[in-house]
């Protein structure tokens, strides 16, 4: 990997690197909050995937989460949302392709050859981590907000042996029913509304995936998106037909925006670090 930046925050080091993926094809960014506490043992690792528009830095910047992974002992990375590049696909509009990749692998030209960011995350960077730093071995989650939230639900159904921990932030639930999702799974995997039961987390656990830990939403009751885009009420009912744990917490007066995300991370990477503990 190439160091981008390296800063002290918090007694521990967040940096930002790139690196060529073989997912992708393209050069990928990330950033990484490693504590202090690293430096004498292995730690959990949690993935954060940002939601549209994002790039690996709103979260690092915005969220406000290394004191609590300090706090806590556990390594945060925030890879990419898409990939990137003059060679890279892309849409004019803000919810397609560059910063938009929905944490699918497309089948559709043009965006096939470059959009895998459901291998990206599920394959290549579990196993980047696990090289380049001093990650407890078994012990990774995943949580992200919106786009991200619907990346980090269908990953952590559909990858349980990897991820021992799932959350999510203000998730894009139902996206096969969605505006925001008709249209990225309309164009990067086609009119078959059958392939996209496998990125949609509601359809997951129709079709019976289901995982014994609790799955953590939270949700802001003034985000304008959702009754159009988000509609937790149909996840949660999915789950409760299915016998799938599962905790929504709906949060008065709060937006879509990241200084929701700064109120209910901590409790977030809690969760996170209870649960990996265990692993």
């Amino acid at each position: 990997m190439k160091t981008i930046s390296e800063s002290r925050c918090f007694g521990g080091v967040q940096g930002t690197y790139s690196h060529a993926s073989t997912a992708t094809g393209t050069e990928m960014r990330l950033s990484v909050f490693v504590p202090e506490e690293a430096t004498r043992r292995a730690l959990p690792v949690v993935v954060y995937l940002s939601g549209l528009s994002c790039t690996e830095e709103n979260f690092t910047v915005k969220a406000g989460a290394q004191r609590y992974a300090a706090e806590l002992g556990l390594i945060v990375v925030a890879p990419d949302t898409s990939p990137r590049g003059q060679d890279v696909a892309d849409d004019p509009a803000y919810d397609l392709g560059q910063g938009a990749g929905f944490y699918v692998d497309a089948l559709q030209s043009p965006w096939a050859p470059h959009f895998r960011m459901y291998s990206y995350v599920a394959e290549e960077l579990p196993a980047l981590i696990a090289a380049n730093f001093p990650q407890r071995p078994g012990a990774l989650g995943i949580m992200g907000h919106s786009m991200g939230g619907h990346g980090a639900l269908v990953l952590g159904l559909r990858e349980q042996a990897l991820f021992g921990s799932v959350s999510a932030l203000a998730p894009i639930v139902t996206p096969s029913q969605v505006p925001w999702g008709i249209k990225a799974f309309s164009a990067y995997l086609g009119p078959d509304a059958a392939l996209w039961r496998d990125y949609d987390a509601t359809a997951l656990i129709e079709g019976g995936r289901r995982r014994a830990d609790v799955l953590r939403i939270d949700q802001g009751e003034a985000d304008k998106f959702l009754g159009e885009q988000l509609r937790p009420e149909v996840f949660a009912a999915a789950c409760e037909r299915a016998g799938q744990p599962i905790e929504l917490r709906r949060h008065p007066g709060y937006d879509h925006g990241y200084f929701f995300v700064a109120t209910v991370i901590g409790d977030h990477l809690r969760h996170h670090a209870e649960l990996l503990a265990r692993r």
